[in-house]
């Protein structure tokens, strides 16, 4: 905890500079992540966006999915492609009802919550885009699994060195940010999901 809030911590001379000080840190950290990986996965995220345009040309609907903080990430993604501030919007749904996930986990188990919800409800040429920090969530990876079964496409957004996520083959395209820091991870992942919007805008 000193390292994240170290203003919090001992007896600094001035709590309210460095609470500044510590502040304007994690910003510029956030913000020189957010644009590196932009710009080093640049070819590929545009690469993705070509897919993503040609499966919606065809009628795809997207499909998101995370656990936790990632599940509101998933959310906001889908918001994003389904209500955009401009553009036509795509037919987008996060796997995040708690009626259908807690009668899942309840009943069968918690690794197959999403994984179930895409055997009743996706559709060959559906996109499955799934947000981890650690690469690591059984059920993301089952998941992905099942779309690979259906013919979906799947797109994978993870941390660190991406994890279980990258030994999968079930994932088409994968964006891997390069952090230890969940806080950064999901600042960065968030920046991508955002590019990719806008690239499919293109």
């Amino acid at each position: 905890m000193d390292e994240l809030y170290p203003f919090l911590y001992g007896t600094p001379a001035d709590p309210m500079r460095d609470a500044v000080a510590s502040t304007a840190n994690k910003i510029a950290e956030s913000t020189a992540l957010r644009r590196r990986v932009v710009s080093d996965m640049s070819p590929a995220l545009e690469t993705c966006a070509t897919a993503m345009r040609s499966h919606r040309q065809g009628g795809a609907r997207l499909w998101s999915m995370g656990n936790g903080g990632s599940a509101t990430d998933a959310a906001g993604l889908a918001w994003l492609f389904r209500d955009p501030p401009h553009g036509p919007a795509w037919p987008a749904m996060a796997l995040g009802d708690t009626a259908v996930i807690t009668a899942l986990s309840n009943d069968v188990g918690f690794d197959i919550v999403f994984a179930r919800q895409l055997a009743a409800q996706a559709r060959s040429g559906d996109i499955l885009v799934g947000l981890s920090t650690s690469g690591n969530s059984r059920n993301l990876l089952q998941a992905f699994e099942q779309a690979r079964r259906q013919g979906l496409m799947t797109v994978g957004l993870a941390g660190g060195r991406g994890g279980k996520m990258a030994e999968s083959d079930c994932i088409d395209h994968l964006f891997v940010v390069p952090s230890d820091s969940i806080h950064r991870i999901q600042e960065a992942q968030t920046t991508l999901y955002h590019r990719l919007w806008e690239l499919t805008r293109i």
